[in-house]
């Protein structure tokens, strides 16, 4: 019992020691130094609302606000952010957010900005400098803000620049909002389908059940086949790309087989590429022979910042049954019907097209949340617990990747290129 009660007692003096040297070199530092050590784990968040007509998502949602005010943030979010995705400003305040009246405070005293759509002009101007920012940005798009950001040295992250590598398949927002895409694309199909999906056996006959064709087996296009055969309906998904094949069967879906000519049809990337005429021409050909007897087109083809290739022409419409419907995903590039007119749903030759747009700010709270865990899963590997670097490491991949803009510089290889045969 002595033995064991000395033990202890040699035991406390020396973490007394430890602590008490400890005390003694951290406030021997010089006065910045040591500021910078209090503080070096401390950031100032700011979720402004979105402006967007029709955007209901928010960048950031309670729960995950509470994550990084445990973490010595703080996070700032505007009044009424998170409203439109069922998120209360009281359910923000419970998780130690704060609550800012208007968007120009969080722009102004905020270290990082984290956003769902590209900043307008208006909100860029409101960017004070060296801020960063983390969110869709659209650069090729939005040239003018790209150009407010080199003046302001602002550093940027784009979350459609995220590397499509299996270290960051929990910072793909594009396959998240893919996901809530393909689903939302079935549900407007059946708005507009003056039919049922299942096949119905009734004492007032038989019902068939509702073929569905999707064009295209990425995220959205599986989301998409796995909807519509929880419908019921028959359904059938044709991609040029012979390696979706089993998970097109998998999901439940029959896989359209083709003969096309030998091109690459991915980037190294993972995105779709952009294909020759007669590579175009072929792929026509396989679905036309599917229309006469589709009741539901849900088309997903789209070539990474690029217009979407055309793959339904006006003469394929007119092959379509009568009060059969078309749901577009590409109509923001441009779509893959010559018909489709984005943001509208208009009839033609007795079919329904659907010109969808931003289909996840349709499904604001589940997208949100997606969305949000995105963000924060790029904002952790920028700054890493429990002791943030003062810098991300820029030679990650998939910071490098994502990174836009940094030091007045255009630092992602693409963009760059894009801009100076653009001209800037």
């Amino acid at each position: 019992m002595k033995e064991t009660s000395c033990n202890k007692i040699v035991c406390n003096r020396l973490s007394f020691i430890r602590r008490f040297r400890n005390f003694v070199q951290f406030f021997s530092l010089p006065l910045p130094q040591l500021f910078i050590e209090r503080n070096s784990t401390r950031m100032k968040i700011g979720v402004p609302k979105e402006t967007l007509s029709g955007e209901t998502r928010v960048a950031l949602i309670p729960s995950l606000a509470s994550l990084l005010t445990r973490d010595t943030h703080e996070v700032v979010i505007e009044r009424d952010a998170g409203l439109a995705a069922s998120f209360t400003d009281d359910q923000y305040v419970s998780a130690n957010a704060s609550i800012a009246s208007d968007a120009a405070a969080i722009y102004k005293q905020s270290d990082i900005i984290l956003k769902v759509q590209p900043p307008t002009q208006a909100e860029a101007e409101l960017f004070h400098e060296g801020i960063s920012y983390i969110g869709f940005l659209a650069p090729l798009a939005n040239r003018g803000i790209i150009h407010t950001f080199l003046a302001r040295r602002i550093t940027s992250y784009s979350m459609e620049y995220i590397p499509r590598i299996a270290r960051a398949q929990s910072m793909d927002a594009l396959s998240s909002m893919a996901t809530v895409a393909g689903y939302k694309a079935v549900l407007l199909a059946t708005e507009h389908l003056g039919k049922m999906f299942p096949l119905l056996m009734t004492a007032a006959g038989t019902i068939p059940p509702a073929h569905v064709l999707i064009i295209g087996a990425g995220v959205a296009g599986l989301q998409a086949i796995a909807t519509a055969k929880r419908l019921g309906a028959k359904v059938e998904a044709f991609d040029p790309r012979p390696a979706v094949k089993e998970q097109v069967k998998s999901v439940g879906a029959t896989f359209i087989e083709m003969d096309l000519p030998k091109e690459d049809v991915e980037t190294e990337g993972g995105y779709a590429k952009e294909q020759s005429v007669e590579f175009i021409k072929k792929e026509m050909e396989v679905i036309a022979s599917r229309l006469p007897k589709v009741d539901v087109l849900i088309s997903t083809a789209q070539v990474f910042g690029k217009r979407a290739p055309i793959l339904i022409s006006e003469e394929m419409v007119k092959m379509m049954k009568r009060g059969s419907v078309i749901v577009d995903l590409a109509a923001e590039q441009g779509g893959n019907c010559a018909l489709t007119q984005a943001g509208k749903t208009i009839d033609k030759y007795g079919v329904t097209i659907v010109g969808a747009l931003n289909l996840p700010s349709l499904l604001p709270t589940d997208a949100s949340m997606m969305y949000a865990k995105n963000v924060m899963n790029l904002f952790t590997l920028l700054y890493p617990k429990p002791k943030p670097k003062h810098a991300p490491d820029f030679d990650d991949e998939i910071v490098k990747g994502a990174c836009i803009t940094r030091n007045g510089e255009i630092v992602n290889d693409p963009v760059r290129t894009a801009f100076q045969q653009g001209g800037n």
